[in-house]
């Protein structure tokens, strides 16, 4: 551990005494004197573009001083690079990908026995406030979490009463660029562009536009810190500050790399609970953390149990646990597009599995697409003035992907097939493997299989993955790796997986078809056979792999069948296949037109843009 100083005044402490309270929650650690309020602090969107993360370019002053009189992490992570599926492992304890939660805007239901862990500390005694955002990613909301969340407020507490208090900054959220007009003065910015984005107008405009938002947001943080002073509450609250996932430029948020993962974490502890953190003020924290490790971190510096169901591990307070190795950030579905990864980080190195990696990195978003700067790298991609680094976004992934952050902070050098890394890819790799398991990874099933499946057994998503008699993990993660791989070699045996039990099972083995394209010709009458599959998510990945192999009548006719599906993210897979044939989805259009009525917003989403590509074509 280092650590960082100022030579900025500390704020302000002003004595004010918490009162002991009973337990009424999960039982109590012996209680000590008072109970810390604790105060969280959370800024939508942002990497660690922080002057007190090494930013020369940052103008932070808040933040930074912050993080002279606390504790700074180096390496925290969230659960994912985008919102929502983040936010219900935080709220929880436990990983979104165990709970089903992990696409975005799910409304999956989560068992009875994981509670909001808000609930714990207001059981405890707590008047616990969120001002004001929830966004958990899951269906029923859980009631008796928050004590209020319109205009949440530690101030309307019982006096003396101590406080969880969340409150949260939207001023760097990613639509502060949607629709911005290029300004002249920032492309005169002493400012270095990442290299996978084009030096063009557009992008370097939104870069420093950002960066003026981020000392917004700074600003912000610096004024509830002052109110917190001001309340004279300053000397009996820990100070978290946290960002939710990356951003906000196009390959940050929902992308797995750093950009999208790697978020600022400063906690500040005051004096009277200095005992609790993990070194002096200016300390830097080096072993990673991750969101998952967030409630049962709170539930321990308020000195109580951690549920035996949480996935995290306290790195604060009395039940502290021993420092990480590994985190895993995954990608699910983000809005109306599929894809799916898993990661593996340490404190330096990153590997990426893509379990989808037919689909290039950049696949169309409706809202991705307001920023100028995605419209921008787009354009010049389409007219060649991308170089190599800039250009592989747009074309399919490698299978995986292994990173030296340190020496690569960018992300662009993959070191997958470097001898010198083979020992360091086999660790990360079984490392993926063995969390998957230990977690019990739901994602192993397409979205609409993974709900219907659970239905079918009258079951939370998050009990069906822990019965391997119906969801049995370790032979699916075989699958969808044996998929992924795109060896030739594997035609056979994917072929025999296309006529197994287990529908999963069969939705990869076709995906891995799909994947070979037109090395899987020898598997053509195998997928005929596989359009009429009982299960929907297999016809439709099977009709996208004929197609490429000049069965496109047939396959539209399938796909076309998949739009009235009673699932909604059954139409939304067959919207992804259709857009993937491109011209050859004409005969789909009157079916298309239809389904842009949708009452789900992602299938409306989804069928306006292949529409609208269909109509641009003679």
């Amino acid at each position: 551990m280092t650590r960082v100083t100022s030579d900025r005044p500390l704020l302000t402490l002003l004595a004010a005494a918490c009162l002991a309270l009973a337990c009424a929650g999960p039982a109590a650690a012996a209680d000590p004197p008072s109970r810390p309020n604790v105060l969280w602090i959370v800024s939508e969107d942002n990497f660690p573009f922080l002057g007190c993360y090494g930013d020369r370019f940052a103008q932070t002053p808040n933040l930074d001083r912050l993080a002279a009189d606390g504790i700074l992490y180096e390496n925290c992570f969230a659960a994912a690079p985008v919102c929502a599926p983040s936010r219900s492992t935080i709220i929880t304890g436990v990983n979104a990908t165990a709970m089903g939660t992990h696409h975005m805007r799910s409304t999956n239901r989560i068992p009875d026995q994981i509670r909001l862990f808000p609930q714990y500390l207001r059981e405890a005694g707590y008047f616990t406030s969120n001002n004001s955002k929830t966004d958990y990613n899951f269906q029923p909301f859980p009631e008796g979490g928050w004590n209020q969340i319109t205009k949440g407020h530690w101030r309307n507490r019982e006096p003396g009463q101590p406080f969880f208090s969340v409150f949260n900054i939207g001023t760097s959220h990613e639509s502060s660029l949607h629709g911005s007009k290029v300004v002249p003065e920032y492309l005169e910015e002493t400012f270095t562009l990442p290299p996978y984005h084009p030096d063009v107008p557009a992008i370097r405009s939104n870069w420093v536009q950002y960066y003026r938002i981020i000392t917004k947001m700074d600003a912000q943080v610096g004024q509830i810190l002052a109110d917190l002073a001001a309340d004279g509450l300053a000397d009996d609250t820990i100070v978290f500050y946290y960002g939710d996932n990356g951003g906000i430029l196009p390959r940050s948020k929902r992308y797995v790399y750093d950009t999208g993962v790697h978020v600022p974490l400063i906690v500040r502890f005051p004096e009277k609970y200095r005992h609790l953190a993990p070194g002096e003020p200016g300390t830097r924290i080096k072993p990673p953390v991750i969101f998952v490790d967030f409630a049962p971190t709170v539930l321990s510096l308020a000195g109580l149990e951690i549920p035996s169901y949480m996935q995290g591990r306290a790195f604060l307070g009395a039940r502290k646990a021993e420092p990480r190795q590994y985190v895993y950030p995954f990608r699910g579905r983000m809005d109306e597009r599929y894809d799916m990864m898993r990661t593996v980080r340490d404190d330096r190195y990153k590997y990426i599995r893509n379990y989808m990696p037919h689909r290039i990195y950049l696949q169309h978003l409706d809202y991705l697409w307001k920023m100028p700067a995605t419209q921008a790298w787009e354009r010049a991609f389409r007219d060649g003035k991308t170089n190599e680094v800039q250009s592989r976004y747009w074309q399919p992934k490698p299978a995986e992907e292994l990173y030296d952050v340190a020496e690569d902070p960018w992300e662009v050098n993959n070191l997958v097939g470097k001898p010198e890394h083979r020992a360091r890819l086999d660790a990360m790799r079984a490392a993926n493997r063995q969390n998957l398991l230990a977690i019990r990874d739901a994602g192993f099933l397409p979205e609409s299989e993974m709900m219907d499946r659970a239905a079918r057994h009258g079951l939370t998503i998050y009990e069906m993955a822990r019965d391997d008699s119906v969801y049995p993990l370790e032979k699916l993660i075989d699958a969808a790796e044996l998929a992924g791989d795109r060896d030739p070699q594997n035609l056979p045996k994917l072929v025999a997986m296309l006529n197994d039990d287990d529908a999963g099972i069969r939705y990869w083995g076709a995906s891995g078809c799909l994947m070979l394209g037109e090395k899987a010709a020898d598997a053509q009458s195998a997928l005929l056979a596989a359009l009429e599959d009982p299960a929907p998510c297999v016809r439709i990945v099977a009709a996208e792999a004929v197609a490429a192999m000049g069965h496109q009548r047939e396959a539209v006719r399938v796909l076309t069948a998949a739009l009235e599906a009673e699932n909604p993210r059954a139409v939304l897979e067959a919207i992804n296949s259709l857009d993937a044939l491109g011209e050859a989805a004409r005969p789909a259009l009157p079916a298309l037109k239809q389904a842009t009525k949708h009452k789900d917003d992602y299938v409306r989403r989804a069928s306006s843009w292949v529409v609208e590509q269909l109509a641009s074509t003679p």
